[in-house]
């Protein structure tokens, strides 16, 4: 087990070390411990290795800050090919003001890296009594229906609301059946993944994580899922000039150019559309919760936030590899 705050420190220091400033290594370490926090280990510091290789290799600028301008009710942050965590964090900063001012704002990032969690950005707008909704575009990994090669990422779509007196909904998914990263961790540990999750390189259904990750992910929806994923590639990669999942390379190879993908977030203050919003919504959920089975989304990552206290438990190889990068800072 290790401590919430030796986990920060271990991680910032690792990020410091291959040139990250402290500011950014701070926002990035701090949205990788909440994935752990949240369950979401396939998005937490495991992730972190991948993002030190190719900081170290020139593949993510290290030392890059995020570079924003406000355009009327569109925010454009410029990642400048480095980390996405501080990008995204200047995105929402300034759109939680101009929301309330305008009622709706779009805030466009490109250029940019791994988006993480996707749920993280639109809760952290909910508690600031926003409705959110959030997409990003991600290396190739699914194939357009009735296709065999991967053009689009599994592109996650999220979306929160805040609500009276409890924590926010939050609704976070992948277009894929299941998250990429997923397919990583079985990998790593060796083991198969349940079929349905992925085809190989000739369109079969496989339970290989290395012939899955060669193949295609399967789209939830099946043909409706990779035609949201095709949606979500034109609202991110479309919109902010970035590079298509096809594009765009990976992001667990330290070698290569940057993935440069994109992201967009909405941010809607309901007291510009209309009067008793929390309230109102709050009829759904109750005839949701009444009946047997139902839950509301994004609870399970609330409870867990809860139950796992002060503490997280990661795989000992990680711990050790984010210890070689922070003892390797000249």
């Amino acid at each position: 087990m290790v401590s919430l705050i030796e986990a920060e420190t271990l991680a910032v220091a690792a990020l410091e070390a291959v040139g990250v400033p402290r500011w950014e290594a701070e926002v990035t370490a701090r949205a990788l411990i909440d994935a752990e926090r949240d369950g979401l280990a396939s998005h937490g510091l495991s992730r972190l290795p991948f993002y030190l290789a190719q900081a170290r290799s020139g593949k993510v600028v290290a030392d890059a800050q995020a570079r924003v301008e406000v355009a009327g009710s569109v925010i454009r942050v410029d990642a400048r090919h480095g980390l996405a965590f501080p990008a995204i964090a200047r995105g929402v900063e300034r759109a939680i003001p101009l929301a309330r001012e305008l009622g709706l704002v779009a805030v466009a990032i490109g250029g940019s890296h791994h988006f993480g969690v996707a749920g993280a950005p639109v809760e952290r707008l909910a508690r600031e009594g926003l409705v959110a909704m959030a997409f990003s575009n991600a290396p190739s990994a699914m194939a357009p229906w009735g296709g065999k090669r991967p053009l689009y990422g599994t592109n996650p779509i999220a979306f929160a609301t805040p609500r009276r007196g409890t924590d926010p909904l939050v609704i976070d998914l992948s277009l894929s059946k299941v998250a990429r990263g997923k397919v990583m961790l079985a990998k790593k540990a060796g083991e198969p993944i349940p079929e349905g999750w992925a085809l190989d390189i000739e369109g079969r259904p496989t339970t290989d994580p290395d012939a899955a990750i060669a193949g295609s992910m399967v789209p939830a929806g099946d043909a409706k899922g990779a035609s949201l994923a095709l949606m979500v590639e034109l609202l991110t990669a479309g919109l902010t000039g970035s590079h298509f999942g096809f594009q765009a390379s990976s992001f667990f190879e330290p070698d290569g150019e940057a993935p440069s993908v994109g992201h967009l977030m909405l941010a809607f203050d309901p007291a510009h559309f209309s009067d008793g919003y929390l309230e109102h919504i709050e009829a759904l959920f109750q005839a949701m919760l009444e009946q047997e089975g139902v839950r509301l989304p994004g609870t399970r990552r609330h409870v867990l936030r809860r139950e796992r206290g002060e503490s997280l438990e990661l795989p000992e190889a990680v711990v050790d590899e984010l210890r070689a990068y922070a003892a390797s800072r000249v």
